[in-house]
């Protein structure tokens, strides 16, 4: 699929199978030349796809989707790159309109690098990037999106590697779910109780309760009369010499 959709912006495939049939789904750029005119070209697809496999008579089907941003998608521009660069444009300005059209599609970071004989006879490399990326541990696995391709020229093989920093995303649309480990959110600090104030409310409550406590008095009522302490009678000593049987 790589080498026959490259022209269509081919962004990589996704297989989803059902206990009846198998269904391949094609992440391009321009679907509908992935499509064909009536469909015949991806009907034409899923023949080749079915014998190379061998899989049974309608037990593969396939379907064509649209890459939503591709300016986050690293093998659609890997790919943009790649007929850049057959096109005779020069590297600088190849990695470096890519690397514009990636942040400008809201990415948080991008690195291109282009290994080959770029110039004269000796092979060399180039390192193009913007921004901000992550290359190590999980969040370098789940942020970052990366594809590599091969461009056959006419000095030799030159070699191309796109790398994307995905945007945090909370749907989970234009990037990870996930936030990274790093990010720090400030809240809102709390309001602070004057303590004056708080001294003044509380003495209010305990002239308020003392308030309550005197009313009684003030309409002549008789407190309660205290019960008088009974002190209970201390059990017998008994006597050790009986205990023990003396």
């Amino acid at each position: 699929l790589i080498s026959e959709l490259a022209e269509d912006g081919y962004a990589g495939v996704e297989v989803r199978t059902t206990p009846h049939r198998t269904e391949i789904i094609i992440r391009a750029t321009r679907t509908q030349n992935v499509l064909g005119e009536n469909g015949r070209r991806i009907r034409e697809l899923t023949s080749v796809v079915q014998k190379r496999f061998e899989f049974a008579d309608g037990a593969v089907e396939l379907y064509a989707e649209r890459v939503q941003n591709r300016g986050l998608c690293a093998q659609a521009q890997a790919e943009s790159l790649k007929f850049k660069l057959l096109g005779g444009l020069a590297v600088r300005r190849a990695c470096y309109g890519v690397v514009r059209f990636v942040m400008e599609a809201s990415a948080k970071g991008c690195e291109v690098i282009v290994t080959g004989k770029l110039r004269g006879q000796r092979a060399k490399a180039m390192k193009f990037g913007d921004g901000y990326m992550i290359k190590t541990g999980h969040a370098g696995q789940v942020y970052t999106d990366t594809a590599v391709r091969h461009v056959l020229m006419r000095q030799g093989v030159v070699g191309i590697k796109v790398a994307i920093m995905l945007p945090h995303d909370p749907k989970g649309q234009m990037g990870p779910k996930i936030t990274l480990d790093d990010a720090v959110t400030i809240l809102e600090p709390k309001e602070e109780i004057d303590p004056v104030a708080y001294l003044a409310a509380q003495e209010q409550q305990q002239q308020a309760a003392a308030a309550a406590m005197a009313a009684p008095l003030d309409m002549g009522m008789a407190p309660p009369p205290e019960q008088p302490m009974v002190e209970a009678a201390a059990p017998p000593m008994e006597d050790p010499n009986v205990a023990a049987g003396f």
